[in-house]
C-alpha cells in the first residue's frame, strides 16, 4: 500500500523592474543623451529533489511561497539588480500538478534534480533602448513583465518507513496516535483496526518519517486466519519494524511471550525477507504493571524470549518512553536512507589528500597572512 501525502502551495516568481526614463545631467553637456537603465529580473522558484526528505509535512505549514521581484532602472547607465531566487527541497517521488486544471506539471525523480516551476518576470527596457539617430531623446520605457503564478499540488507516493507488529489490541493504534497526527479508531476489543493507518512522525525540522500501522495478527495468518495476512505484503517495503507486545493482557492465562513467538513464527511463514528486516522490541502498557514488578517482567520476557535486540519500554498512553523510541526509529531510518544510495567512486588520482604519507600541498608563502602580534619582517 502505497502512502499518499498531499499538500497544496500557492508560488509567486518576482515581478521584472521597470525601466527607466533619464537622460544625462552634466555641467556644458546640453545634449547629454538617455542613460535610463534596465529593469532586473524576478526571481525564480526552483524545485529541487532533496533524498534526506520523504514526506511533505513542511509544506503543510507554509503554504505561500514568493520570489523578490527585480529592481527598477536607474539612471546613469545603472540597470536594475535581479530578485533573489528561492528553492523549495521536495522529497523525491513528488508529482507536481496544477491544482486548477489537474495538470501534471513535473514528476520528481532523481535526487538532486533541480527544476524550475515558476520564471520570474524579464525587467523593463530603459529610454537608453530606443534611442537612434532619428530619435536622440527617446522617453519611452517599458514596464517589467510579472512573475509566474501558480496553485500547485504536491502529491508524494512513497511507502511507510517503519510498520508496526503485534497482536490485535497490542495497542499500536495508540502508539501511532501518539507520536504522529494519524487518527485511527481506537477501543477495548480486538481487531479494531480493518485496514492500515499510515502516519507522518515529525521528528523536528525537515526530520521525519513514516509509520504504518496494520490490523493485529493472530496465529495462522500466514494460513489466512484474522484479518493481518491481508496486510503483511504492505509491510515487505518498510526498513524497520517495531513488535509491540502487550504485557499486562486482560487475561491472565494469556502469555505474552508465546504471542509474540507466535507472530515472529507467522512472519517466517509469510515471507523470509519480510523475517530477515530489522525488527525491535516494544513492550507497551507498561503503566498498568506496578512499578516494583516492571523490571523483573521485562528480564522475565527478555530471557524467555530469547531476544537480543534493542527493547524498548513504553506507554503508548501515556506516552512514557515515546521520545526515546522516535528518535532511535528515525536514526535507524536515516542510516538505512544514506545506506541505500550510490556510491560514487572518486579517481585516486584527484582525491590523495587525506591518504596516509600523502604530501602537504605546497603553499606559496606570498599569500600567508601573519597573525597579529607576530613579529614578521
Amino acid at each position: 500500500m502505497k502512502f499518499v501525502d498531499e499538500a497544496y502551495i500557492d508560488i509567486a516568481a518576482g515581478d521584472g523592474g521597470n525601466g527607466c526614463v533619464s537622460f544625462r545631467h552634466e555641467k556644458y553637456k546640453e545634449f547629454g543623451g538617455p542613460n535610463g537603465g534596465d529593469g532586473g529580473r524576478g526571481g525564480h522558484v526552483f524545485a529541487v529533489a532533496d533524498p534526506n526528505l520523504n514526506t511533505l509535512v513542511d509544506y503543510r505549514y507554509s503554504r505561500r511561497h514568493e520570489a523578490r521581484r527585480g529592481e527598477h532602472g536607474m539612471g546613469s547607465d545603472m540597470f536594475g539588480a535581479a530578485g533573489d531566487d528561492i528553492t523549495l527541497k521536495m522529497p523525491v517521488g513528488t508529482i507536481i500538478t496544477d491544482a486548477e486544471t489537474g495538470e501534471v506539471l513535473y514528476e520528481l525523480l532523481t535526487p538532486g534534480e533541480v527544476i524550475t516551476i515558476a520564471k520570474g518576470g524579464d525587467g523593463g527596457f530603459g529610454n537608453m533602448r530606443f534611442k537612434s539617430a532619428i530619435n536622440r531623446a527617446p522617453r519611452q520605457k517599458t514596464p517589467g513583465w510579472p512573475g509566474e503564478r501558480k496553485s500547485l499540488k504536491l502529491e508524494l507516493k512513497v511507502l511507510a518507513d517503519v510498520g508496526l507488529l503485534g497482536m490485535p489490541n497490542a495497542g499500536k493504534s495508540t502508539l501511532i496516535a501518539a507520536i504522529s497526527n494519524a487518527r485511527p479508531k481506537i477501543a477495548d476489543y480486538p481487531f479494531t483496526t480493518l485496514h492500515p493507518n499510515l502516519g507522518v512522525v515529525r521528528v523536528g525540522p525537515e526530520q521525519s518519517f513514516v509509520v504504518a500501522d496494520v490490523p493485529g495478527l493472530i496465529e495462522g495468518a500466514s494460513e489466512g486466519a484474522g484479518l493481518g495476512h491481508q496486510f503483511l505484503r504492505h509491510l515487505q517495503r518498510t526498513r524497520i519494524l517495531l513488535h509491540l507486545v502487550d504485557m499486562a493482557p486482560f487475561d491472565d492465562n494469556v502469555d505474552p511471550v508465546a504471542q509474540a513467538k507466535a507472530i515472529v513464527g507467522e512472519l517466517k511463514k509469510y515471507d523470509k525477507a519480510l523475517y530477515d528486516k530489522p525488527r525491535w522490541l516494544v513492550l507497551n502498557k507498561l503503566d498498568m504493571v506496578p512499578a516494583d514488578e516492571r523490571e523483573a517482567r521485562v528480564k522475565d520476557f527478555v530471557k524467555r524470549f530469547k531476544y537480543k535486540g534493542p527493547v524498548f519500554q513504553i506507554s503508548a498512553l501515556t506516552r512514557e518512553g515515546c521520545e526515546d523510541l522516535v528518535k532511535a526509529v528515525y536514526q535507524q531510518v536515516k542510516a538505512q536512507q544514506v545506506a541505500e544510495r550510490p556510491h560514487v567512486e572518486v579517481d585516486p588520482r584527484f582525491d590523495n589528500r587525506n591518504e596516509p604519507g600523502s604530501e602537504p600541498a605546497v603553499r606559496d608563502p606570498r599569500f600567508d597572512t601573519p597573525a597579529p602580534g607576530s613579529d614578521s619582517d
